[in-house]
């Protein structure tokens, strides 16, 4: 998959289209963006004696395919490829950006 845990992505399609955040956490072919998507989401009191449930913000997950990676060089969206290198004797699969062609590095 071309988008990775730590990216840097815009949403590109939807009702959050244009807004930029970091992927948290990715689940099959769908990931959650830090402040995107966001869904109130009522839970029960987890104590039995109050009974006032409780009204939460979560993330929900996006497809891969409304995400755009931002490049990091010159911080516009971008299309992700693939280069090898050779690096003490051994191939290395690496992502590169394809308007630029630098490499793209996960940001932890």
């Amino acid at each position: 998959m071309k988008v990775k845990k730590g990216d840097k992505v815009i949403v590109i399609s939807g009702k959050n289209k244009g807004e930029v955040g970091k992927v948290v956490k990715i689940i099959k072919d769908k990931a959650i963006v830090q402040g995107i998507n966001k869904v109130k989401k009522h839970i029960k009191s987890p104590n039995p004696d109050h009974k006032k449930p409780t009204i939460v913000q979560v993330e929900r997950p996006i497809h891969v395919s409304n995400l755009m990676v931002i490049d990091p060089t010159d911080s516009k969206p971008t299309r992700v490829g693939y280069k090898f290198i050779e690096k003490e004797g051994k191939r290395i699969k690496i992502r590169v950006s394809k308007r630029t062609q630098q490499e793209i590095k996960v940001e932890k």
